[in-house]
């Protein structure tokens, strides 16, 4: 399996949590997905969420930004979040890149990237940035500008996912299973992409199904089991797939 080459940064617990949830339940009509999870993430500190397909790590990330119908308390920055309501949640600082990319197939990379920035705008100095430091950590991007977004490749796609959320200068990043479908050579590539971001100082909640990667990267991961955090593990302690798998089995 290919190797993120890097590695997490050491955050102490005396950071205050920047994401606070506390008994957070979820449904999709009569299907209770979640039931009362709690999990936090320190500033500065990247955090994945491990478990089987079904397990309700998708859930989580969907009711963080408001997009089921849920109950408990989301708190981000010691302010609560609407339980409704996501671009009020993503004005606040916290946006989603969400499992299956969800670009613009028809639009360029360069339209898609204007979408990312649609609170400041499509123009201007600070648009100008942003995008110079996407197109710095995705220079592939930078090649492909005028192309139709549907025409990249998968990975390309996913950088693009990734771009456009980084558009909106998020104070805290989730994303959804960003290696779904890729080769291992790419995976590790834009893992190690988070990594640098991460250590730039951008807490990060990373769901993803390729447990020994994403451990690789975090300070500290959750492993979730029938919509219920089923252990909070650190990675330093996880050596093997048959460490992990006791977590995933109890």
């Amino acid at each position: 399996m290919a190797q993120a080459t890097v590695q997490a940064r050491t955050v102490t617990g005396a950071q205050p949590k920047i994401l606070d949830v506390e008994n957070l339940s979820a449904r999709y009509g009569q299907v209770v997905a979640l039931h009362g999870v709690s999990i936090n993430i320190r500033a500065g500190e990247l955090v994945a969420v491990l478990g089987p397909n079904g397990a309700g790590k998708s859930t989580l990330l969907r009711s963080v930004m408001g997009l089921t119908t849920s109950t408990g308390s989301v708190r981000f920055d010691d302010q609560s979040l609407p339980r409704r309501g996501t671009s009020r949640i993503a004005r606040a600082g916290v946006v989603l890149v969400p499992e299956g990319r969800g670009i613009f197939a028809p639009m360029s990379v360069a339209e898609n990237l204007q979408l990312g920035a649609y609170m400041i705008g499509g123009r201007g100095t600070e648009f100008e940035r942003r995008r110079d430091r996407v197109l710095t950590l995705f220079p592939r991007l930078r090649e492909r500008l005028n192309q139709t977004s549907g025409s990249l490749s998968g990975g390309e796609q996913q950088m693009l996912a990734v771009g456009r959320a980084m558009m909106a200068e998020p104070r805290l990043l989730l994303l959804d299973e960003p290696s779904l479908g890729l080769a291992p050579k790419v995976t590790a590539e834009i893992l190690e992409t988070l990594g640098q971001l991460n250590r730039s100082g951008l807490p990060i909640l990373l769901v993803e199904q390729k447990a020994p990667l994403a451990l690789k990267l975090a300070n500290r991961a959750y492993v979730m089991s029938n919509g219920r955090i089923s252990a909070e593990v650190d990675p330093r302690e996880i050596n093997s797939h048959a460490d992990l798998a006791q977590f995933y089995f109890n």
